[in-house]
């Protein structure tokens, strides 16, 4: 296992040793079957002292969480030694017992002050320093005020201001892409072309993408240690891994892990875009990514959970979309660019042949080289994938 993979997959998405637990590899197992509760933290790992009774998945994105508060990876944590293998990661260390009492502390502020919310999370206080500052900085206090992170959960208290309905930008996207009719057209695709990210040592390694409308598609990236898949049959979502890559190498999506995959094969297809979301809200502040204006509405899912979509205000293309995945220590934001629109060949619509995905665990940019649109699929490839041994 290589260094920058460890960095990633084993500090950020192993929640297990920092809050005192250890791999339990002979008790991962796969996930149960449809209908049945999904595997648990304590299930997988051994020694959970706190994060119990939350999936595998949300136990690991816990990591994500530390990593983007503290600025830390796996070798802060942990020893050197735990990037060749599993099994150190359950070597104890301070900073690890340090992490132990900080969840403690969160958990007895927010239920003696926010009935148990996360309001105060570990980013509350340190904001990407290991060292929380107590004293203020009139260096910052006097300086010009920070740009809006365009990313920021913005409270349902949003003030209101003019500018066009969530109506009229989603129909100048749907006509800078071709027109909504022959958006419609469009009922599913593969592509191929490259992948590059931390777990891939920054080599780019070749991609697979099978789509097919409303909500099915599957995501194969060909890792050197075998194939790494997200897959989604608009019911139910998995992810497999290589076993050099992740402790339990399949595990299924449930929650808002599910909620990300299943709105990501919804966008696929730009002619559903306005039945996907509900309850859109316009009036953001003014924004700008890669220093050009944005458009930015907010909409919900079917479970109620926000997500924001920005437009490039000159062009009307969708550029970013941003979804938030609730863990027990706090929320992660999940970032999707779009860029490099492509004509697509009898259809008359341009679809985005490069999309970057960022979150708390890392970041990943996808470059398609081809796509060939309404073609037929076959079922198996949005069934449960068997992850690689």
């Amino acid at each position: 296992m290589s260094v920058v993979r460890g960095w990633v997959w084993l500090a950020v998405l192993l929640a297990g040793c920092l809050v005192g637990s250890t791999i339990a590899r002979g008790q991962a197992g796969p996930p149960a079957p449809a209908g049945q509760k999904p595997l648990l933290a304590e299930q997988a790992f051994k020694n959970v002292k706190v994060l119990r009774g939350i999936p595998v998945k949300e136990f690991m994105d816990t990591m994500g969480f530390f990593a983007a508060s503290l600025s830390l990876n796996c070798s802060d944590c942990h020893s050197q030694a735990s990037a060749s293998n599993w099994a150190n990661y359950a070597d104890d260390t301070p900073l690890k017992q340090a992490t132990l009492r900080m969840i403690l502390m969160v958990n007895t502020i927010n239920r003696a002050n926010f009935n148990g919310a996360p309001n105060v999370t570990c980013y509350t206080c340190h904001r990407g320093s290991q060292r929380p500052k107590a004293i203020p900085s009139l260096a910052q206090q006097y300086a010009s005020p920070p740009d809006e992170d365009p990313n920021d959960v913005v409270p349902l208290a949003v003030v209101q201001r003019p500018g066009p309905t969530a109506e009229q930008i989603l129909d100048k996207y749907l006509q800078a892409i071709g027109g909504a009719a022959a958006a419609t057209k469009l009922t599913s695709f593969t592509a191929k072309g490259t992948y590059e990210g931390f777990d891939s040592d920054f080599e780019k390694v070749a991609v697979d993408v099978y789509a097919k409308a409303p909500n099915q598609r599957a995501t194969v990236i060909h890792m050197r240690g075998g194939d790494s898949s997200t897959v989604v049959d608009g019911r139910e979502a998995w992810a497999a891994s290589p076993q050099d890559l992740a402790p339990v190498t399949l595990i299924s999506l449930v929650g808002p892990a599910f909620e990300g995959p299943r709105l990501d094969a919804q966008l696929a297809f730009p002619g559903q875009i306005k039945q996907v979301l509900t309850d859109w809200r316009t009036g953001f502040p003014p924004l700008r990514i890669d220093n050009r204006p944005v458009d930015v509405i907010e909409g919900k899912t079917a479970e109620g959970s926000g997500v924001k979509l920005y437009f490039d205000r000159e062009t009307g293309f969708l550029v970013r979309s941003v979804r938030y995945s609730k863990t027990m220590v706090g929320t992660n934001p999940i970032s999707v660019e779009y860029s490099n629109y492509k004509d697509i060949p009898g259809l008359g619509i341009k679809l985005p042949h490069t999309w970057v995905l960022t979150w708390t665990n890392g970041r990943g940019t996808f470059e398609m080289t081809s796509l060939q649109p309404n073609v037929n699929i076959e079922a198996a490839r949005f069934g449960r994938p068997t992850p690689p041994k």
